[in-house]
């Protein structure tokens, strides 16, 4: 679907994801360990890190997701440390995964990814006509209740910048991998929130697109 045609959905406020592709895709996805080191040098990564909005429609291999949301926001230390920071230790951000069979939320604690929606959310995660074929689209949440200690008005900056610190985190680990990814913040806020059964307290923050690069012809 083209954004044209995205745009005019949204403002009628019909933008839907899509019947999944794997209607009998499993409730709960256990991933496999992820391969927490070696990797490009960090000084490479971050020379090598751009954003990219060419995809090649190729899944990803479950090990390499596996390690990409490890690499997000995964537990690195025995008492459940992230690998990103959050105020407070509040954890307060939901990673939530689309793909081409359901939508998922990242089960940091068991590894896991557990399916909140049987769609294919892609191309609601933004208005943007590559993310309806990329392979995967991250959608970051915010779950304002975990911020209790912070004052209301200064939850949206908390979370904020503990979502761009896990957004970092994927663009570090796209160029050590040879992936393209890019976050978006033009998205529909409302329809993503609907395709996932969000609550009034959650609020979609960003979303950012992971895939293979897109081969180009050779001229």
């Amino acid at each position: 679907m083209n954004t044209v045609s995205k745009l005019a959905l949204g403002l009628m406020g019909q933008l839907r994801p899509k019947p999944p592709i794997s209607p009998e895709s499993a409730e709960t996805i256990v991933l496999p360990p992820a391969v927490v080191h070696g990797g490009m040098p960090l000084m490479d990564a971050l020379a090598a890190r751009r954003s990219e909005r060419d995809f090649a429609p190729t899944d990803l291999p479950l090990s390499l997701m596996s390690s990409l949301l490890w690499a997000a926001w995964g537990v690195n230390r025995p008492h459940g440390g992230r690998t990103a920071p959050s105020a407070m230790n509040a954890q307060e951000i939901d990673l939530y995964v689309a793909l081409a069979s359901g939508a998922y939320l990242y089960d940091a604690a068991a590894h896991a990814l557990r399916k909140v929606a049987p769609g294919d959310v892609r191309r609601v995660t933004g208005y943007q006509d590559f993310v309806d074929e990329a392979p995967m689209d991250l959608v970051f949440v915010a779950s304002h209740p975990r911020l209790a200690l912070v004052p209301v008005e200064q939850r949206a900056r908390y979370a904020a910048a503990a979502a761009g610190a896990i957004a970092q985190n994927v663009y570090l680990f796209a160029a050590s991998n040879g992936l393209s990814t890019v976050i978006r913040a033009w998205i529909d806020r409302g329809a993503i929130a609907n395709a996932l059964g969000l609550t009034h307290d959650e609020e979609v923050l960003l979303s950012q697109t992971v895939g293979y690069p897109r081969q180009q012809p050779v001229a």
